[in-house]
């Protein structure tokens, strides 16, 4: 079965003033859903993404979350609701999100109602990643809890009249555990802020790796991660502990038990973005991997990938930009990890034009401007 790899257009991506042609868009009643509105990662980045977007195009949507940081500018160019569900059970929290907003559609009923956490009211939903997916790949049978949001998801991807799947291995998820059929799902790959994460030039990189005392006779291989069993930590700890080769992985994020000359921590940073472009390869080996947009950053700023092939970012990644390995094969991650010493030693590891080694525009507005299309379809 077929899957539509939804086309985005490029947008201008200036903060500062809203589309003139605002007045023109047909459909401006937007109710957008989220866990919430703050400084953080993942979906939260995303939803600031998707609202920044949309005020652009001079659209302001309502937003359902369960916390909004007022402070944040996005904030002011929203309709803030927020939903507090704090007195329910942490694992029925999604549950009473989603009859709280029920509730307060009664008032009011949006033309679309786009949904990026679960919500079983949406018109447009996201699927960012499936449980039965998750479970599958950590080899843990289902719970209690667990099947409290597994049958979450199967009313919410059963409801809405279309689905944004992050992936096509997310296509392949809804269609496998929740029986949705491929004309309901487009697939629109994440966007990234390509005004942070962009290459820097020989001398940059190397002021970069002075800063952060990376060991120049090495080959950087930057680790970004803060939930390290899920990504694929134990499998990089077991390598480069015992490694002879002329390597260092360097780990960003939450801290890892032994450090040496082939494992540094550099701590949590706000400036990953020139980490990303100051190392020779990314590796990303995650068990489960929805996308991994670390992927996509780590392209832009012009550092290639060693990257498991379950990994959804891989499939946006062409050519030299990546250098894929299996974690179900035997020697799949050292041979990769071999051929990204070569290339570097040889000297043509960096990618030249990193736009090129990607198969979409991963500018927010190009990503808006697609689902603006899906709302108004």
């Amino acid at each position: 079965m077929s899957v539509r790899l939804t086309e985005t257009r490029a947008l201008p991506e200036s903060t500062r003033e809203p589309s003139r042609d605002a007045h023109r868009l047909p459909l401006t009643d937007i109710a957008l859903t989220a866990q919430a509105l703050k400084n953080s990662g993942g979906a939260e980045r995303y939803t600031r993404d998707v609202i920044a977007g949309l005020h652009r195009l001079g659209l302001r949507p309502t937003l359902f979350a369960r916390e909004i940081d007022r402070a944040l500018p996005e904030a002011a160019w929203i309709d803030a609701q927020p939903l507090d569900v704090r007195w329910a059970p942490r694992k029925l929290r999604n549950l009473a999100f989603d009859w709280r907003l029920k509730q307060r559609l009664k008032r009011h009923r949006p033309a679309c109602v786009f949904s990026i956490n679960h919500s079983t009211h949406a018109d447009v939903a996201l699927c960012g990643g499936t449980h039965p997916g998750s479970l599958e790949a950590a080899g843990r049978a289902p719970r209690r809890s667990d099947t409290w949001q597994i049958e979450l998801e199967r009313r919410v991807y059963t409801r809405a009249r279309s689905i944004v799947a992050h992936s096509q291995l997310m296509s392949r998820e809804l269609q496998r555990f929740y029986d949705v059929p491929a004309e309901r799902i487009d697939v629109l790959y994440p966007p990234v802020d390509t005004a942070r994460f962009k290459p820097l030039d020989a001398a940059e990189r190397a002021a970069v790796r002075r800063q952060f005392e990376l060991p120049e006779d090495r080959v950087i291989f930057l680790f970004s991660s803060t939930s390290h069993e899920r990504k694929g930590y134990p499998l990089l700890e077991a390598f480069f502990e015992r490694t002879t080769l002329p390597v260092c992985l360097v780990v960003v994020g939450r801290p890892v038990p032994k450090t040496g000359d082939t494992i540094r921590y550099a701590g949590y940073s706000k400036e990953i973005g020139k980490l990303f472009a100051a190392a020779d390869f990314t590796v990303v080996a995650s068990a489960y991997e929805p996308f991994g947009l670390v992927g996509v950053e780590s392209v832009m700023c012009g550092t290639p990938l060693v990257i498991a092939d379950n990994v959804g970012s891989a499939e946006t990644v062409t050519g030299a930009a990546k250098i894929e390995f299996s974690r179900q094969e035997a020697g799949s991650f050292e041979r990769a990890i071999g051929e990204a010493v070569e290339r570097v030693k040889r000297g043509n590891a960096r990618i030249a034009e990193p736009r090129a080694s990607l198969v979409y525009d991963p500018g927010v507005d190009a990503h808006v401007a697609a689902l603006y299309e899906l709302f108004t379809r």
